[in-house]
């Protein structure tokens, strides 16, 4: 609420994303040449360091169990990983192989069983996780209850794309954990609310700005209390009270 730094590490390396383990005692980061840091995240004592290829991962997310952890990379795979020991040891269980550009958004389903997975070529492919196979049944995909929504296309959000948008015009998205809202960023600096699910078209929403450069991301804190931005060029984050 001060809007001051709590604590900081330096990790040698541009931090691209990050993701906190389901019980908050765990922070990693992900960097630009594809390692990923494993760090303690009250004592910021390091755990552990990984790589996963060359090229940076732009998404990280835990299962919502936290027995498992996904990796989207920029050479075009997914990366799974197994999790044990209160979230210190990684073991590789397997690699997506599929999507034929690089990978944007993760969101696992509530049992941890599925993801799916959006590129930059605008695919959105559905796996069974935990054997790295593409689902291929759209029967099944249809009816998954998602842990978290931040995949920009699917049906249950296909109304948040303006007529005549082009794929990038819209960079991020999330849906609140009381699932009735749905916030994006977008190429023009503003933030837009909309009601969950957004599949109709040109769904009604309002537009806030703040940003004065793309938004990079955005985020429901638990509670649903506060919407968190990123923006790009203005290097800023900002809070936004939900009424």
């Amino acid at each position: 609420m001060s809007h001051s730094v709590v604590w900081s590490k330096d990790i040698g390396e541009s931090a691209q994303s990050a993701t906190f383990s389901p019980d908050g005692t765990v922070l990693i980061f992900t960097t630009t040449t594809g390692r990923w840091i494993v760090i303690d995240a009250t004592t910021r004592q390091l755990i552990s360091m990984h790589s996963d290829g060359n090229e940076q991962i732009d998404s990280i997310k835990f299962s919502p169990d936290g027995r498992f952890l996904a990796l989207g990379s920029r050479d075009n795979h997914i990366y799974i990983y197994q999790v044990s020991d209160e979230y210190r040891k990684y073991n590789r269980i397997g690699r997506c192989s599929g999507h034929s550009s690089f990978i944007t958004n993760i969101d696992w389903t509530s049992d941890g069983t599925y993801i799916q997975s959006t590129s930059g070529d605008y695919e959105h492919l559905f796996w069974n996780a935990t054997i790295c196979r593409q689902l291929n049944n759209m029967s099944i995909a249809r009816d998954l209850k998602w842990e978290t929504y931040n995949a920009i296309l699917g049906f249950n959000v296909f109304g948040i794309w303006p007529e005549n948008a082009d794929g990038s015009d819209i960079n991020t998205c999330d849906r609140s954990h009381s699932h009735k809202l749905l916030a994006t960023g977008d190429d023009f600096g503003k933030i837009n609310l909309y009601s969950y699910p957004a599949c109709q078209p040109k769904c009604l929403h309002h537009s806030y700005c703040g940003h004065s450069s793309h938004v990079t991301a955005v985020r429901f804190l638990p509670d649903d209390s506060r919407l968190i931005s990123l923006g790009g060029k203005d290097s800023s984050v900002m809070q936004w009270a939900l009424n």
